[in-house]
């Protein structure tokens, strides 16, 4: 089996981008503060990082999956432009409060565990050494349900959110190699 190494995750929308409501829109993408430079850090000290989000824009058939792609598609773009990586990026399509019911149920929005847990068994991530970052009470529950650290960012710089998870992973985790 495949050494286990940690890995940060973070929120979408409030952590790497502004959070407009429901932002899907290519020109209305901007970077929280300092998050190009963040995700640039870990990603300097070969720390994976995957994003997981809830878009139930989709489920509430404000958007769909090709425009949350395109927008994906230009955030990695000025992600990299900053000389940071994302690994992959997990969605939720789904919503409560969605007019199709096969939209409504499941197991990846978060605070559900899902989404971090899949990604885990895909790249084999050591998860009580690694930490999620998010802006929501919701991703807080969904990393203490995963098994990781959860770190709440409010306003500032994402750096300093990002530094305190590289604390957390250089506390926890057995040297990377």
């Amino acid at each position: 089996m495949p050494k286990l190494r940690p890995a940060i995750f973070l929120d979408r929308d409030g952590v790497i981008n502004i959070d407009h409501g429901y932002p899907h829109k290519v020109e209305d993408f901007a970077f929280m503060p300092d998050a190009d430079r963040a995700i640039k850090r870990a990603h300097d000290l070969n720390i994976p990082i995957f994003v997981v989000t809830n878009q139930g824009g989709i489920g509430l058939r404000y958007f769909d999956i090709p425009a949350m792609r395109q927008f994906h598609d230009h955030m990695l773009t000025k992600i990299s432009d900053a000389g940071g990586y994302i690994t992959e990026i997990a969605f939720c399509p789904h919503h409560p409060s969605s007019p199709h019911p096969e939209m409504r149920d499941c197991t990846c929005r978060k605070p559900q565990p899902g989404m971090i847990l899949e990604l885990a068994k895909k790249y084999h991530i050591d998860l009580p050494a690694s930490a999620m970052i998010g802006d929501r009470p919701t991703d807080m529950e969904a990393a203490h349900a995963a098994g990781c650290h959860g770190i709440l960012y409010e306003s500032g710089s994402v750096l300093t959110v990002m530094d305190a998870a590289l604390q957390h992973i250089s506390i926890m985790a057995k040297p990377i190699s």
